[in-house]
C-alpha cells in the first residue's frame, strides 16, 4: 500500500513537472521579443493569452501548482495548431504567404486556374488585364460595323477574327514592351515584378513566346482578303520605326519648334498611330478597299482618343519616368495636362462626327456620340492626376467609351 501511494505521488509530480515545463516554454515564447518582430503572427499572440487565461494556467510560478490540471487536452491541441511556434512548417507557410502578398498582391484567375509553368507567360501577355485588348479591339469594331450594309448587322465572323487578333497582338505588344524595357522596368515600382524584369522568364523565353503569338496572329491575317493582308502587314512595318527615347530627344533638339510638334514625338503619339490601325483594317476586311473620307477621320479619332487615355495612364509612372529619363506626355504637359487632353478629346469627338457624317450615319449615332462625349468629359474633369488608383480607374473606364460609340454605329445600321 505504501508502495502504491509512493508511485501515485511520483507520477503526479512527474506530470506536473512536464505541464509546468510546457507552460514555462509557452510563457517564454509569449513574452519573447521574437513575437514582436515584423511578419510574426500577432493574432496568435493574442490567441495564446486568451487561451492561457481561459485554461487557468497563466499564473505566477508559485501559484501554478495550485491548479489541478490543464482544463482540456483539446485546448492544448488547439493551442499547438494555432500558435506561431507550433511547427516550422507553419512558419514557412506564413512567410511564403507574406512574400506572395508582397510580390503579387491579389491573386488573379491566372494564379488560380492555369498550370504553374503557363502562369508567367499569361502574365507577360496581361491576360488578366483585358483593358488593353478592349482598347485595341474597339477601333476595329467601329470600322467593321460602319462598313456593314445599311439595315444589316455587321459580319460576326469578322468581328470574332478581329477580337481574337486584338487579344493576340495586344499580348505580343506587351511582350515586345517588356523585352525592350526590361532594364527600365526594374526601376519602376509598378513594373518591377513583371515576368522578364523579375527574372521569372528569360529574354529568350520571352522572344520565343512573342514568335508564337505573332504566328497565331499571322494565321488570322491570312484569312482576310489580299488588300487587308498587305495593309495588316504594313502595321508591323510601322512598329519598326517607333523611335527610342534617345531618338526622340534628337528629334526634339533638331526640331526646336512648337510644343505641339514636340508632343507628336512622344511615345503616346506613336502608340496611337499603331494601336488604331484596326480602324483602317476593319473597313478593308469588309469592303476590300479604303474610303478615305470615312476611315481617315475614324483613324484620327482613335489616335486622339489614345492620347487622352494613355496620357492619363502615364501619370501613374511620372515620378519613376522622371528618374529613369523616359519620355511621356504626362511629363511633357505637367500641370497643363487637363487642358491638353481636353483638346485631344474634342478632336476625337469631332473626328468621329466627321466620319459618321461621311458614312451617312443618322441621328441615333449622334445621340450615342453625345453620350460618349459625356463619358470622356467625365474622365478628364474628375481624374485626380496625383492619384495612381484614380488614373488607373479612369483609364480602364475607356472600354465604356468604345462600347458607347460602337453601339451608336450598330443601332444606326440596324
Amino acid at each position: 500500500m505504501a508502495f502504491y501511494r509512493l508511485s501515485r505521488i511520483t507520477r503526479s509530480l512527474h506530470n506536473r513537472r512536464h505541464r509546468y515545463s510546457f507552460v514555462s516554454a509557452a510563457e517564454s515564447s509569449f513574452h519573447s521579443t521574437q513575437l514582436s518582430e515584423p511578419g510574426y503572427c500577432a493574432h496568435s499572440r493574442r490567441y495564446l493569452y486568451h487561451l492561457f487565461e481561459f485554461s487557468g494556467i497563466l499564473h505566477s510560478r508559485n501559484g501554478f501548482y495550485n491548479s489541478t490540471s490543464v482544463r482540456s487536452i483539446g485546448a492544448y491541441h488547439e493551442l499547438l495548431q494555432n500558435s506561431c511556434f507550433s511547427t516550422l512548417a507553419s512558419d514557412g507557410k506564413g512567410e511564403e504567404s507574406k512574400n506572395s502578398n508582397q510580390n503579387g498582391g491579389d491573386r488573379s484567375w491566372i494564379d488560380v486556374y492555369l498550370p504553374e509553368k503557363a502562369r508567367p507567360y499569361a502574365h507577360l501577355a496581361r491576360l488578366d488585364k483585358p483593358i488593353g485588348t478592349w482598347l485595341l479591339a474597339w477601333p476595329c469594331m467601329w470600322s467593321i460595323t460602319m462598313a456593314a450594309a445599311p439595315g444589316s448587322l455587321p459580319d460576326i465572323k469578322m468581328m470574332m477574327l478581329f477580337g481574337t487578333g486584338a487579344l493576340l497582338l495586344r499580348g505580343a505588344g506587351c511582350t515586345i514592351n517588356d523585352l525592350l524595357d526590361r532594364d527600365i522596368d526594374t526601376k519602376v515600382e509598378r513594373t518591377r515584378l513583371r515576368p522578364i524584369a523579375s527574372g521569372v522568364l528569360t529574354p529568350f523565353q520571352g522572344t520565343c513566346f512573342l514568335g508564337f503569338q505573332l504566328l497565331l496572329g499571322l494565321g488570322i491575317l491570312l484569312q482576310l482578303n489580299n488588300f487587308s493582308r498587305v495593309l495588316g502587314a504594313s502595321s508591323f512595318v510601322a512598329c519598326l520605326f517607333i523611335p527610342s527615347d534617345e531618338e526622340i530627344y534628337i528629334l526634339e533638339i533638331k526640331a526646336n519648334i512648337s510644343e505641339t510638334v514636340s508632343t507628336m514625338v512622344q511615345p503616346q503619339a506613336y502608340l496611337g498611330l499603331t494601336f488604331n490601325w484596326g480602324a483602317l483594317l476593319g473597313w478593308a476586311a469588309v469592303k476590300g478597299s479604303l474610303d478615305p473620307a470615312v476611315v481617315l477621320p475614324l483613324y484620327a479619332s482613335g489616335v486622339f482618343w489614345t492620347l487622352v487615355y494613355d496620357t492619363i495612364y502615364a501619370h501613374q509612372d511620372k515620378e519613376d519616368d522622371l528618374k529613369v529619363g523616359v519620355k511621356s506626355t504626362a511629363l511633357r504637359f505637367g500641370d497643363s495636362t487637363k487642358e491638353w487632353v481636353t483638346g485631344f478629346g474634342i478632336a476625337c469627338i469631332g473626328s468621329l462626327a466627321l466620319s459618321g457624317y461621311n458614312a451617312n450615319l443618322e441621328w441615333p449615332y449622334y445621340t450615342f456620340l453625345a453620350a460618349a462625349s459625356a463619358q470622356l468629359a467625365w474622365q478628364i474633369l474628375t481624374v485626380d492626376l496625383a492619384s495612381r488608383a484614380d488614373c488607373n480607374r479612369k483609364f480602364c473606364s475607356n472600354k465604356w467609351f468604345g462600347a458607347i460609340v460602337c453601339s451608336g454605329i450598330l443601332l444606326d445600321d440596324s
